[in-house]
């Protein structure tokens, strides 16, 4: 049976006209359906991603904390129950259902102060919930970039040299990150994990927070730094002071805790180097379908890009930092 058929089988409704795919996601396939019982936005996740041997039980575990969001009344876009359960399996592929929500991310050069400071107040409230004084256990980051440069050379691909270029730079950025995880406090909370920019959703100044599926117990503190940056332009190579500043007083305002240790956070955020592996595995067709190959080079080059510029703003950044009052 065709996905979508088996897709209306389950959910009790019929479409009125073909899935519309909607953009922004890296990993998923997102679709508007329009249905003789409303409007709905499907989530056809990531076959590769679904083969993982850990996959159901980090679906399974973001769903519970997704339910403990939506029972606080967050601004979260929750995926549907039918049947019982969130995650549904159609034609052999896995989905989320969720209300259609007639809202967009912003892009960089939308992003204002006040969306800052809405956000930042989320992400306290979030951090609030359930804030633990122990330290998550996670394993060093020990990515091989000699192998992954030696497999883009011998298959001739442009990223290579790219790569080469930046190795020393990212090898360093592994080390020094890996030492200053040790340091963090002893905290952990609920997550999101990968609120951005393209995971909010505004309609006018309501906003919802989407892709759910990243919620775990992580270090608020460093996610706090990581959204900061990402929200003030830093996805871009670039950083707006007034908007990293705005997104750190949205979450004092919200009750945040303030960090103490700036310069260990700034060495910590080293998430992108995993982001840069999966891609490089994109690109090398070892990670994802074929089709993806060509997003995967992309997100090398602008990955590397985002290294570079993290390299080179280290100084003003954490000059930044030490004049935050909060």
């Amino acid at each position: 049976m065709d996905f979508f058929a088996e897709v209306e089988k389950i959910c009790h409704f019929h479409l009125i006209q073909e899935p519309i795919p909607l953009s922004g996601g890296f990993l998923h396939r997102m679709y508007r359906l329009q249905t003789d019982r409303g409007d709905f936005a499907l989530k056809r996740l990531n076959g590769a991603i679904m083969k993982r041997s850990a996959a159901m039980g980090n679906f399974a575990r973001a769903e519970g904390l997704e339910s403990v969001l939506e029972a606080r009344g967050l601004p979260i876009l929750p995926a549907l129950h039918l049947n019982g359960q969130k995650m549904q399996r159609a034609g052999g592929e896995y989905f989320y259902l969720f209300d259609y929500y007639a809202g967009k991310s912003l892009r960089q050069n939308e992003v204002t102060p006040r969306h800052c400071e809405r956000v930042g107040g989320a992400l306290a409230a979030i951090h609030a919930i359930d804030q633990r004084g122990e330290a998550r256990d996670s394993a060093p980051i020990s990515i091989d970039w000699e192998l992954y440069l030696e497999k883009t050379k011998r298959a001739g691909m442009e990223i290579h040299l790219m790569l080469a270029e930046c190795l020393p730079l990212i090898q360093k950025s592994q080390e020094m990150g890996n030492r200053a995880r040790k340091r963090l406090p002893p905290l952990s909370a609920i997550c999101h994990n990968d609120m951005d920019c393209k995971n909010v959703l505004w309609a006018g100044d309501d906003f919802r927070i989407i892709d759910l599926e990243c919620l775990d117990y992580s270090q608020p503190q460093m996610e706090l730094f990581e959204l900061a940056l990402c929200w003030a332009g830093y996805e871009e190579s670039r950083l707006d002071f007034s908007l990293f500043r705005a997104f750190l007083r949205g979450y004092a305002a919200g009750g945040g805790e303030a960090p103490k240790d700036w310069e260990t956070l700034y060495s910590c955020n080293i998430g992108r180097l995993e982001w840069l592996e999966y891609n490089v595995k994109r690109a090398l067709g070892l990670e994802g379908a074929l089709e993806e190959k060509e997003m995967g080079i992309r997100q090398v080059k602008q990955t590397l890009a985002q290294i570079r510029f993290y390299d080179g703003i280290r100084e003003e950044l954490l000059a930044q930092c030490a004049q935050i009052s909060w």
